[in-house]
């Protein structure tokens, strides 16, 4: 496989060259993942390859926003728990036809191959995803299919095909997916589907298969996980008439089968994932009723788990389990249309059948309890799989034309926990086979294109894992096969005898061990414990407890429950449960899940072995769902999960590296004189002729019939290095003949500019030589002119005359402007702005002093005739206007308002009287106001006293100072821009009465408060009070401080502002 590699220790070279060096190697266009790649990008080139160097360059790669790595053409992804921009159209149109190795690692990249070889080659391909829960398989599977609907044909038909297979994806999510501790949407089954193409590449349509839904999860959820998610989306998302119609409660508590501990999940919005999935429905084709009757059919599984037995014995001693309430089941037997006696009995009693006899016995509380969970889990699995059907009933291919497929398999990785089961048992068994296709096809592949090329293939030892294949599913000694046969054999069966045989019949097999064996072969072990027996997995081993195997493999439900599923008359109900028809009942046992599984695997197998594969390891970094945290023992044990070292061993062996002769050429073409810049003949001889000039050994090149085949990566890193130094020198090359070619034009860019000045300035001094001698002899024609005409005027006149004139009739045009004016002077109100236009355009500017004078005197004599009580206020006024005006918009409300100052009535109020003796004749201004507090936002009412010396707070009950503060220990005010009363007190960091911070303060008179406080505070202190007027403020608290934002809200919540606390650090005031 041609590799794509970055610089590796070369790389680390190329990072220590200094800065000049390397802004040359930018200046080189980008043909190949080799240019400035961080780490090694393809795991192939890995020098020395170990496992602590693979975990290092991912770990390299992944702290640089590189989460995709190649092993040869498989693509290792790593889930950054963030999103990258990466995706965009842009990304999806640079990968698009483009050679897998020609850009950077990325998934686009193995999506583009794949469409291209299944459109220009007509091969059917496959992708592979696998990866533990959490790795991001989903979103990996989701990516692949948004590239190929981006890059294949447009068109009405094509465009609503692309549609609904993109939209089958939420569909299944919500019924298939659920919130674990690892992974917030983890998939619960595993799915694998079939996308159907044309000749052209267009997709036609697609077929979905299921594998092993996790139906247990539906009754019982581990600690910190939850149910499947639409039971949350509807519950959440439907309205209060759906929920009606469906009997349910929009209250999660209610259902026994909901786990409340992790209900709400961060970032997950359920009511909006409901819209989304019932939008999704319609576009995939599901009608209204369908879509009616599959909630149904979902909300009575939820209230299955509501119903509860309690004990009652029967006349023949046998206990009997009853319903404790029924209104539960009513309910359920009104949504699904089956008759309450009817499902009460199948609660309660059991049949058996054998040949013509009918033998009914009762169940006790624990039976009844099994019966309705299965009841409850097979009702939801068979609900699934009928979505599935459904799906694709809509998306399979309308055309009966031959088609092209690409598979894409989303399962679940291999699985180690603590306490592994049989859902894990049979989950590494599938991935146990997914392994041995990987490594078969991988060498196939290998060895096919060695034939293709010429070279000698050279077999590759490998661990063939069939032998832990044959262990598992041998048809007649395998574990598989071995729990069928227990669970079909008449007398007792448990785990035990199931154990025991394992035991018995691999107790020299190299692949298994148990407590026995060990015991046998003298081996302590305290880990393995009695009922558990443990298998060497290809990815290491695993110890599964066979407490509950049999349960699980049988998976029954009680022939009354299906005959009464059967019996109802919604019609989806009815479907799901076809063995309940008393006219096709069948003596024979159903198969069991592992058998079913099995079968599934098989099928499996054959489909992947029929196409191409691809493949996609996706490889979770850490536990904890964060961004740019990498756990190394975590990622270390996926490495060995997921067999990548095996990969990589498998596709280094032979040769490591294989290109093209065109790009190899193109590539290293600079490193030989005979193929610099041009090489005339065919690829295969230039790249002869190049390396045969490098002095390599034969041994490590191979030529294939259109490939070059290279033993060792060091040697590919060798030609990097000399290529680097010689794109440098030639760089330098091309820099230096630059320059020269830019110092020659910019001298002759000189020389011709200097040439047309001179020209320019010669002929601009001839100009204006020219224009002087003009100027003068029309200056000596004039004076000539002049000095004629006086000599013919005082012929007739006197010298003297016409001044003599001109100064008369000027001031008398004065005169008469002026007693003009005398007679229309306008009245004496100082808003009268009238005044008489100049009757000469000589007199304008006279005319506008005169008016400002007038209007001087005119305001002086209004003055003149107030009373001082009138003119302190008017004065007061003009500060506020100064202070305010365009500034606030209270400002407007308050011009019509006097400037009382004192508003609370010392005087006549005797509890005042020692406020009064505290102001001692000082006293500005008294004012009710708002104190608000600094922690919670509410406001308690003050009075607040101006003095010419301080500001005092006081109780408005007790009418006693609570603060003092001296006028020199205000910093400033801040208000806001509307009309509110609210307003900061900023207080200087040394003043003793600020040690709580600033005070935050409404008043219903602020506009006159704040200007009294600015006349006072510039009185005492001689300083101008600063005033700040903006809607967002910084206010000092003794914790620190805080920013204080004003906001205008439409709502009227009180006349007052509200005041909000925003966390620690910010307050909300809302005005209106």
């Amino acid at each position: 496989r041609a590799a794509a590699f970055s610089g590796g220790a070369s790389g680390e070279e190329r990072r220590r060259r200094p800065a000049k060096e390397r802004k040359m190697a930018k200046m080189e266009v980008k043909t190949s993942l080799l240019d400035n790649m961080i780490g090694v990008g393809d795991m192939v080139l890995l020098e020395p390859l170990a496992e602590e160097s693979f975990i290092s360059n991912l770990q390299q790669r992944f702290d640089h926003g590189e989460i995709y790595t190649y092993i040869g053409s498989v693509v290792i992804s790593v889930n950054p728990y963030r999103s990258l921009p990466i995706y965009s159209p842009e990304t999806v149109e640079e990968y698009r036809n483009r050679n897998f190795y020609e850009l950077r690692p990325h998934i686009f990249a193995l999506s583009d191959e794949a469409y291209r070889s299944l459109r220009d080659q007509d091969k059917d391909q496959c992708i592979l995803i696998t990866g533990e829960s959490g790795a991001g398989k989903t979103e990996a599977s989701k990516l692949v299919m948004s590239y190929v609907a981006a890059v294949c044909g447009k068109g009405a038909e094509v465009n609503q095909v692309k549609e609904q297979l993109l939209q089958s994806n939420p569909v299944l999510e919500a019924f298939g997916n659920a919130k674990t501790v690892r992974n917030d949407n983890s998939s619960r089954f595993g799915k694998y589907m079939d996308i159907e193409f044309d000749f052209k590449g267009d997709p036609l349509g697609g077929v979905i298969s299921n594998y092993l839904l996790e139906k247990s999860r539906v009754v019982k959820q581990p600690r910190g996980e939850r149910n499947f998610h639409i039971f949350y989306q509807i519950l959440s998302g439907g309205s209060e008439d759906m929920l009606q119609n469906l009997k349910l409660e929009r209250d999660f508590s209610r259902y026994n089968y909901l786990s409340l501990d992790s209900a709400k999940v961060n970032g997950v919005d359920d009511a909006a994932n409901f819209r989304t999935v019932r939008n999704a429905m319609q576009i995939v084709g599901f009608m209204d009723h369908e879509t009616q009757s599959v909630f149904e059919v979902v909300a009575a599984v939820l209230k299955l788990g509501n119903i509860e037995f309690k004990p009652e014995s029967r006349v023949n001693g046998l206990d009997e389990s009853k319903i404790k309430d029924k209104n539960e089941l009513k309910e359920i037997c009104e949504l699904t249309g089956i008759d309450q006696s009817v499902l009460e009995r199948a609660f309660s009693f059991r049949t058996v059948e054998a040949k013509q006899e009918k033998v009914s016995t009762t169940l006790n509380v624990a039976q009844a309890y099994y019966a309705r969970d299965a009841l409850a889990k097979n009702l939801y699995s068979r609900l699934f799989s009928w979505l599935v059907t459904r799906i694709n009933e809509s998306i399979k291919a309308q055309t009966k034309v031959r088609k092209k497929v690409m598979g894409v398999l989303d399962i679940y990785g291999f699985e180690i926990f603590e306490d592994n089961s049989f859902e894990q048992f049979i989950i590494n068994y599938c991935n146990e086979k997914l392994q041995q296709i990987f490594i078969l096809l991988t060498l196939k592949e290998e060895q096919e294109e060695y034939i293709r090329e010429g070279i000698a293939w050279t077999p590759v030892e490998f661990f063939d894992n069939s032998v832990i294949c044959d262990l598992i599913e041998n048809n007649t000694g395998g574990i598989l096969a071995m729990l069928d046969e227990e669970c079909l054999r008449p007398g007792e069966v448990n785990e035990a005898t199931f154990l025991a045989k394992l035991n018995q019949v691999f107790k020299e097999h190299k692949r298994y061990e148990s407590r026995v064996t060990q015991n046998a072969k003298r081996i302590m072990d305290a880990s393995l414990l009695a009922d558990c027996f443990r298998i060497h997995h290809y990815a290491g081993k695993v110890t599964y407890n066979v407490t509950g195997f049999i349960e699980k493999n049988n998976d029954l439900l009680y022939r009354d429950l299906s005959q009464a599923m059967w019996k109802a008359k919604h019609e989806l109900l009815h479907t799901l449960f076809p063995e309940g028809d008393p006219e096709k009942v069948s003596f024979k046992r159903p198969p069991t899940a592992g058998f079913q599984f099995k079968a599934s695997v098989a099928t499996l197998m054959k489909n992947l072995y029929s196409k191409k594969p691809n493949y996609i390891r996706c490889i979770k970094p850490n536990d904890t769902k964060k961004p740019a945290v990498f756990t190394d023992i975590l990622v270390r044990t996926q490495v060995r999960y997921l067999g990548l070292m095996e990969n990589v061993r498998v596709r280094r062996a032979g040769y490591a590296y294989r290109q093209a002769y065109e790009p190899c050429l193109k590539r290293y073409k600079m490193l030989c004189k005979e193929t610099w810049p041009h090489w005339n003949g065919n690829a295969r001889d230039g790249v002869q002729a190049l390396l045969g000039s490098l002095l390599i050994d034969p041994k490590d090149l191979a030529y294939g019939y259109t490939k070059i085949f290279i033993r060792t990566p060091a040697l590919l890193f060798n030609l990097e290095d000399q290529r680097q130094r010689r794109v440098e020198e030639l760089a330098a090359l091309i820099q230096a003949t630059y320059r020269a070619w830019k110092c020659r034009m910019h001298y002759q860019m000189m020389r011709k500019s200097q040439i047309l000045i001179a020209a320019r300035f010669r002929g601009h001094m001839q100009k204006k030589k020219y224009s002087k001698m003009k100027m003068a002899s029309l200056l000596i024609q004039a004076y000539v002119r002049g000095w004629k005409t006086r000599k013919d005027y005082k012929k007739y006149f006197r010298s003297g005359a016409s001044a003599c004139i001109s100064t008369f009739i000027y001031r008398r045009l004065v005169q008469k402007f002026l007693l003009g004016l005398k007679n229309n002077l306008p009245s004496m109100t100082v808003i009268d702005h009238t005044w008489p236009p100049a009757p000469y355009k000589f007199l304008t500017d006279a005319n506008q002093e005169l008016k400002k004078i007038f209007h001087h005197w005119r305001c002086k004599k209004y003055r003149d005739q107030l009373p001082p009580q009138r003119k302190t206020a008017l004065q007061d006024k003009l500060c506020a206007s100064e202070l305010f005006r365009d500034k606030k918009s209270l400002y407007a409300k308050s011009l019509s308002q006097p400037f009382r100052g004192e508003y609370l009535g010392l005087k006549e109020n005797p509890k005042y009287r020692k406020l009064q003796s505290t102001a001692d004749g000082k006293l500005v201004m008294a004012d009710n106001v708002r104190k608000v507090n600094r922690g919670d936002g509410k406001a308690s009412p003050r009075l607040f006293l101006l003095t010419k010396s301080h500001v005092i707070l006081a109780d408005s009950k007790a009418a006693q100072p609570k603060t003092v503060i001296t006028l020199s220990d205000i910093d400033g005010v801040s208000v806001s821009r509307y009309s509110d009363g609210f307003f900061v007190l900023h207080l200087k960091e040394t003043s003793t009465a600020g040690s709580k911070g600033d005070f935050l303060l409404i008043s219903d008179h602020l506009i006159e408060l704040v200007t009294r406080l600015h006349q006072t505070v510039l009185e005492t202190t001689k300083q101008k009070l600063k005033l700040q007027v903006t809607d967002e403020f910084l206010v000092k608290f003794k914790q620190g401080s805080i920013t204080v934002k004003v906001v205008e809200t439409a709502e009227k919540q009180g006349t007052a502002p509200i005041c909000r606390k925003k966390g620690s650090h910010r307050m909300e005031v809302l005005v209106h």
